[in-house]
């Protein structure tokens, strides 16, 4: 039976997003952003928010759109988080406290985060920025917020329950047989990780370093490859990452103006995200056109096929569920 291909396009203008993903929503700073689950749930605490691919892929895609100023309060993962920057400048700063390190992402920038590891983010750019995050497995686990978090969510209504959902107490009460979550005492933080920037930056490739990292597939010069996490197979080529994260998914960048990839099959999850320029793939003779900040999800078992079809240079980012 075929599949209908459209069904695995998402178009960013029709994501549903959530307003108040998680506990700190109603926090100054962290009120005016929306969260977008694009493959998988990720890891919002929102029971009503919209995923609009739900298939497992062995990986989370989301995204985070953020007026200035705003942004996600400190918080920690069970898996990998890697930040993929659409527009804007970005501050990440880290530590129970926030103040153990910082580093300023920019369009095009990409992070690999540690897990265990408090981090928070916020956009410094004078209007509205977005970037697109994804997070490892298909279970990406609960958040774990800074005990100072929690408090303060508190104070505006909002509290997480024992089983980790997200209740606002100016609408409801708690549920009997539940109590909220308590903060982290001062033994459990001290299990959490700490870095340096200096340790933080071997795990970002900014795009002002790119040409210390773009490689050539060998195919008449035309695709440029950047490949962030895990090893890349592309037109019989091996392509080792620069970021040495296990994270459970690979993630490279193609650019070029006319660059592309020939007919080839896989048998594991494949995502395509647009950060610049426009893509035609092609899909068991299906196409589909997508544009900046368009996803799409290659059917497993496809042969599917890639090219950029617009005037100007694109970048098309691939992630592939690891083997």
């Amino acid at each position: 039976m075929s599949i209908d291909i459209l069904t695995r396009l998402a178009k960013f203008e029709d994501l549903i997003p959530s307003k108040i993903p998680f506990v700190e929503g109603k926090l100054k700073g962290h009120q005016d952003r929306s969260n977008y689950s694009i493959v998988g749930p990720g890891v919002s605490e929102d029971a009503k928010q919209n995923v609009k691919i739900a298939e497992a892929h062995g990986f989370n895609i989301g995204a985070v759109s953020a007026a200035s100023m705003n942004g996600s309060g400190l918080h920690s993962h069970t898996t990998a988080e890697v930040f993929l920057i659409f527009s804007g400048s970005w501050r990440f700063y880290w530590g129970t406290d926030g103040k153990e390190g910082e580093v300023i992402l920019h369009k095009g920038d990409v992070a690999s985060f540690p897990t265990n590891m408090f981090r928070g983010f916020q956009n410094v750019s004078d209007s509205e920025a977005l970037m697109f995050v994804v997070l490892g497995e298909n279970d990406p686990g609960v958040i774990t917020w800074t005990p100072k978090i929690i408090k303060e969510a508190k104070d505006t209504g909002m509290v997480l329950l024992n089983d980790n959902s997200l209740i606002d107490l100016d609408k409801q009460d708690i549920p009997d047989g539940k109590k909220t979550l308590d903060p982290l005492l001062e033994n459990e933080l001290n299990q959490f990780d700490h870095y340096t920037s200096e340790e933080i930056e071997k795990f970002v490739i900014r795009t002002s370093d790119s040409q210390k990292y773009i490689e050539d597939d060998e195919h008449y010069n035309s695709n440029s490859i950047i490949n962030y996490l895990d090893e890349l197979n592309l037109h019989q080529k091996i392509f080792t990452p620069h970021i040495s994260h296990q994270t459970g998914f690979g993630l490279s960048l193609l650019k070029g103006k006319s660059a592309h990839i020939h007919p080839y099959e896989l048998d594991i999850s494949e995502v395509f995200l647009c950060l610049e320029g426009e893509w035609e793939v092609t899909c068991n003779d299906q196409k589909v056109n997508i544009g900046p900040r368009d996803t799409f999800s290659a059917p497993k078992n496809s042969i599917r096929s890639v090219k950029q079809i617009s005037d100007e240079q694109g970048s098309l980012f691939l992630i592939r569920q690891k083997k």
